[in-house]
């Protein structure tokens, strides 16, 4: 798989944590390949098959190993709303407020899941703000009204596959809407699978793809978006200027 992501002209893959279980396999990635950076964190669809109790526990352990930096980035964190019967919003935004301030005092970005529960989140951050390494949302789904409202609070907004497929309206002009400098683009592998490969297993070589639909949707060229979203990205994250 790496492979193929190599081939196909990505330089570097930024890998998230989902959660504790993950952090030390994660840690041990860079070692091998500096091209591959990880982010370590809880995110918020794991919570319900975590012990509320253990969470103090967890977020003291992840302080730790982010002292010892192996992560460029924490999280993934955040909210969402599907999860909250089995971990309940005020859980959720503990969790979040512990990892904004882990963020600050090791002076990394957070990168954030926010699925149907962006007016939860946007009264979170009013009141939390960006950490200042800065915020990527992650998968952007909050659609066009609320891109400059994110953007001006000082966060990123990272876009997936759904910028390229047929029906896509908000996603692209969400898209549109972000300022070029605040502009990132992932694959979200294993979901979210771009056109043509929708419906199948994603993986990193399809961020070519988003590339492609993302510069269709500027009216620019390949070569000039993917040199934007590389140094909007290394810009970001240091560890990927090698």
């Amino acid at each position: 798989m790496l492979d193929r992501a190599w081939a196909a002209g990505v330089q570097g893959i930024l890998v998230p944590a989902i959660g504790p279980n993950a952090w030390d396999v994660l840690r041990e990635l860079p070692r091998g390949d500096r091209r591959l950076q990880v982010g370590l964190g809880i995110h918020p669809q794991l919570l319900p098959d975590l012990p509320e109790a253990e969470d103090a526990q967890a977020l003291e352990r992840l302080d730790a190993l982010l002292g010892s930096g192996d992560a460029v980035a924490v999280g993934e964190c955040g909210l969402d709303g599907p999860s909250a019967p089995g971990a309940p919003m005020a859980r959720q935004l503990r969790v979040l407020d512990a990892h904004a301030r882990l963020a600050r005092k090791h002076g990394l970005p957070l990168v954030v899941h926010c699925q149907k529960a962006h007016p939860v989140f946007e009264e979170w951050l009013a009141r939390s703000g960006v950490p200042e390494a800065g915020m990527i949302l992650h998968s952007y789904s909050g659609g066009p009204a609320r891109v400059e409202a994110y953007v001006g609070r000082g966060c990123h907004l990272s876009f997936a596959g759904p910028v390229s497929w047929p029906e896509a309206r908000k996603p692209l002009e969400a898209l549109r809407l972000t300022p070029r400098e605040r502009l990132l683009v992932e694959t979200d592998a294993p979901d979210q699978a771009p056109a043509p490969h929708r419906g199948s297993r994603n993986e990193p070589a399809f961020l070519v793809r988003v590339v492609e639909a993302t510069a269709a949707a500027l009216g620019a060229s390949v070569e000039e978006t993917g040199a934007l979203l590389a140094e909007n990205a290394r810009r970001l994250l240091p560890a990927f200027r090698g």
